[in-house]
């Protein structure tokens, strides 16, 4: 995409002089899932866009430190939108390749504890205790 295809939306990494290496990455859309520790779903509200990991051996180990280091400057990178079609429209008009990762959504099953002591016609079951 170098602004020069027709239609109405120029990309913004035309103009912006971002580098090339930026405009050929994907970016993931998608909606972060709660983590296994939180009751509620305050946070799972906003839409998150990140972009793929560099596979090309960009990657060393710190000499100093015996860390992991990487040149990949968008790796740990996201941008938080309010709905996905702002994500969507972002990274059109930045001119980015993206995909949509559709959230799984969660099915709540009615439970009570009175549940547990409704009287059933069944035969009673006998449990040993020695």
């Amino acid at each position: 995409m170098d602004g020069s295809e027709p239609g109405d939306l120029t990309a913004a990494a035309v103009l912006s002089g971002a580098p090339v290496d930026l405009q050929a990455r994907t970016a993931r859309i998608y909606r972060p899932a709660k983590t296994a520790t939180q009751s509620g779903d305050w946070h799972s509200h906003h839409w998150r866009m990140d972009w793929d990991i560099l596979q090309k051996g960009h990657r060393w180990e710190n000499p100093l430190m015996g860390w992991q280091s990487s040149a990949d400057f968008l790796q740990g990178t996201h941008l938080n939108f309010k709905s996905k079609e702002d994500a969507i429209l972002f990274a059109q008009k930045q001119g980015y390749e993206y995909f949509v990762q559709e959230p799984n959504e969660r099915r709540i099953i009615p439970k009570a504890y009175a549940n547990n002591f409704v009287h059933s016609s069944k035969k009673l079951k006998k449990i040993p205790t020695k």
